[in-house]
């Protein structure tokens, strides 16, 4: 055997002194330069010196052989093997620092922390394929970082002496902050930081600290700082704030001659106590016997945004509100969304309306869309509507009657025809002047919210049937829908074996799934388990989003739907009013590859909204259990995993950890595939679904977290 041979193969050498990520400096090398190269083209391509670090190469290179990462090529020659087999994509990090390469379609691919490459949460990267090692699956190596997920990162200050650390979530690293780049910041504030260098050698990111929101637990640093963590915008550019105040709402000679006028027609809105901004007005009008004119007015603010270049572009970059626990960061500036669009009662306002003639039957006969201008008569809250079905009295008590009974029997219709019936809870949180937490209560929904669901329902349905529906006279033209894929069979699969563990039948071959899973929620509501059934059915179901390719909405079981009916808070809506308006007036077929970059954008901005609002309800959930440490509740065993159990308490629905390593009678194994854990020695069950009672032991407003521990 040669001598040059004998440099990989031959006896192991003693390294005096290790090179931070020199492994990863030989696979860069070997990727971008495929051809063969031997031991010595390596040294000097690396421009190493000593003959310590050439030795460090030998040994990486021989290990890199027995994993089969590399092939010898010829003499004493070696080069990746598939060197070409590289990905684009997203790399997801987890806590412990190693990650994973997200695939759409097939099994994530594993990354150990030693071959993350100082990525973070979400950067796009440049994977390389690691060949399978026997009984393993493929894993990756990250080779470059495309581009940061992120610009700056949001933390807590935990100091070191006069440096800090950032301790940061879902980022994948804390940030090292050296005091000069703290700018005063304490111990235990909030604060956004930006990476400023990230040594090869380096554990950790070095940082600069650029905001300071305040201390952790204060409802103002929480709010500003979860925005922030998510990207999204808190408040209006001036010069945003200052066009949305040049608009009138006195109408024009245009709009007389544009718009069908509903003033004369008795007109109404049903919202929510403490709404603000209101998107949707009905009108009742008899037109014949048996025949009803039934008007859903919303709000038109494409009429306002088509006139400004610079408040659509703030609107689409936004493309929602933001509901937060104690405020909502609007879409609009407030002018806007409270003001000149919001339809209050005795103002003339501009809208653009799907009316209906409709029979006592539910049956309708004709759809009419199209810009209109109307005058709210009255507004009702939900509760007074609500009193007016309950009582059968009360201002335009036959106008809201004739709806209720109207919805209820559109609502039958929806779910004979295969619309799935979900019915939720939300939990709502009582404030003090402070806006700290002091209590919690449940939106509930009565007929007087599912009165406005329904006709809201209607109207998306006939807006997306009148563009989606194609025949020999019209062909398909560019519109905005929101779809909903069927289920993922896997997922399905989960909730079959959890729904047959707590007694329920459920049959995966009936070609009716929606009618499947609505009869097992009927049998789960009327038993203790009707919550985590529902909650699970939920979990299998597809995420809805915004497309012009439309596939249909599955839950509710439209073959078209679109969203029409909030404009105030939802950009897609914006566009669906604009898309009407080109056709009516002949335009040609709008661009599909801008409209769909707008729709994929929405649904992007909704995501990251829903996981602002999520956030806002966890920190105030702990917030308000951290002032019942040490006192014990009734809970619902709500999660397992080989840690412990999630429970989340009955009165509240807060939800907190039980370590397994804190239960004391026993020694409990976990099986989550089975959800739930078992008891070594007594064989006690805990299930998903049981009723513990349980103890608050800590809570964490920083992971937001809250620790219980099993009361016996």
């Amino acid at each position: 055997m040669s001598k040059k041979r004998n440099n990989i193969r031959g006896k192991r050498l003693v390294q005096k002194k290790k090179v931070p990520h020199l492994d990863r400096k030989i696979i860069a090398f070997l990727h971008d330069n495929p051809e063969p190269h031997t031991p010595k083209e390596i040294f000097n391509a690396l421009k190493l010196k000593t003959k310590d670090l050439k030795h460090q190469v030998v040994q990486i290179l021989r290990n890199f052989l027995a994993e089969e990462i590399i092939q010898e090529v010829g003499h004493g020659s070696y080069a990746l093997k598939n060197s070409k087999q590289t990905l684009i994509g997203n790399i997801q990090i987890n806590p412990s620092g190693s990650g994973y390469f997200l695939m759409e379609e097939n099994d994530d691919i594993f990354v150990s922390r030693k071959n993350t490459a100082h990525a973070l949460n979400n950067d796009l990267v440049e994977l390389l394929l690691i060949p399978n090692k026997r009984g393993k699956k493929q894993e990756g190596q990250v080779l470059r970082i495309i581009e940061r997920n992120k610009t700056s990162y949001i933390g807590v200050v935990q100091k070191q002496g006069k440096n800090a650390f950032i301790q940061t979530k879902n980022v994948g690293k804390d940030f090292f902050v050296p005091q000069k780049n703290l700018q005063d910041a304490k111990e235990g504030d909030r604060v956004e930081v930006i990476m400023t260098s990230w040594p090869l050698d380096a554990k950790n990111p070095f940082g600069k600290v650029v905001k300071n929101f305040g201390k952790v637990g204060s409802i103002e640093s929480e709010v500003q700082g979860t925005l922030a963590e998510f990207g999204l915008p808190y408040e209006f550019p001036p010069e945003v704030e200052k066009e949305a105040k040049r608009f009138s709402d006195q109408l024009t000679k245009e709009d007389l001659a544009e718009r069908r006028d509903f003033r004369g027609t008795p007109t109404f809105t049903i919202d929510p106590v403490d709404a603000k901004d209101f998107d949707d007005a009905l009108s009742v009008k008899k037109i014949a016997e048996d025949l009803w004119e039934i008007g859903v007015h919303i709000a038109d603010v494409s009429y306002y945004l088509d006139q400004s270049e610079i408040l659509d572009k703030e609107a689409q970059s936004r493309a929602t509100s933001i509901y937060l626990v104690d405020r909502v960061v609007p879409m609009l500036p407030e002018v806007l969304s409270n003001g000149l669009c919001s339809l209050r009662p005795h103002e003339v306002k501009r809208t653009y309306s799907v009316v209906f003639h409709i029979n006592e039957r539910a049956t309708i006969k004709d759809v009419w869309i199209g810009r209109t201008i109307i005058e709210s008569n009255h507004r009702f809250t939900y509760e007074e509507a609500q009193e007016i079905i309950e009582t059968q009295q009360g201002p335009y008590g036959e106008e809201i009657l004739l709806l209720d009974n109207l919805a209820k029997k559109f609502r039958k219709k929806r779910t004979s025809s295969g619309a799935i019936a979900f019915d939720k809870e939300e939990i709502r949180f009582k404030l003090d002047d402070e806006k700290n937490p002091i209590g919690v209560y449940f939106k509930i929904s009565k007929d007087a919210n599912k009165l406005i669901e329904e006709f809201m329902l209607l109207a998306n349905k006939k807006v997306g049937e009148s563009i989606g529906k194609v025949s020999s006279k019209r062909q398909a033209r560019t519109f905005v829908y929101r779809i909903h894929d069927r289920p993922d069979i896997e997922k399905l699969e989960k909730f079959k074996s959890f729904v047959t563990q707590m007694g329920f039948e459920f049959n995966l071959d009936n070609p009716n799934l929606n009618e499947e899973i609505n009869r097992v929620l009927a049998e789960a509501y009327e038993t203790p388990f009707g919550e985590m059934v529902e909650l699970l059915a939920m979990r299998s179901m597809s995420k809805a989003k915004y497309s012009t390719n439309n596939i249909g909405h599955y839950g509710l079981g439209f073959k078209h739907y679109s969203h029409f009916t909030s404009p105030i808070r939802r950009y897609p809506d914006v566009m669906a009013h604009r898309l009407l308006t080109h056709y009516a007036k002949g335009g040609d077929n709008a661009n599909p590859v801008m409209y769909e970059g707008l729709c994929k954008h929405s649904s992007d901005m909704e995501k990251l909204a829903t996981d602002a609002e999520r956030s806002s309800i966890k920190f105030m959930q702990v917030k308000l259990m951290s002032e019942h440490v040490g006192e014990s509740f009734e809970a619902t065993v709500s999660g397992v995993t080989e840690r412990g159990i999630y429970a989340e308490i009955i009165d509240n629905h807060c939800e907190g950890m039980i370590r397994i390593s804190s239960i004391e009678s026993d020694f409990y194994m976990a099986f989550p595939k089975q959800y739930m854990i078992k008891g070594v020695n007594s064989g006690r069950v805990i299930k998903f679904g049981d009723k513990i009672k349980v103890k608050i032991t800590h809570t964490d407003l920083v992971k937001k977290h809250i620790d219980m521990v099993l009361v016996e």
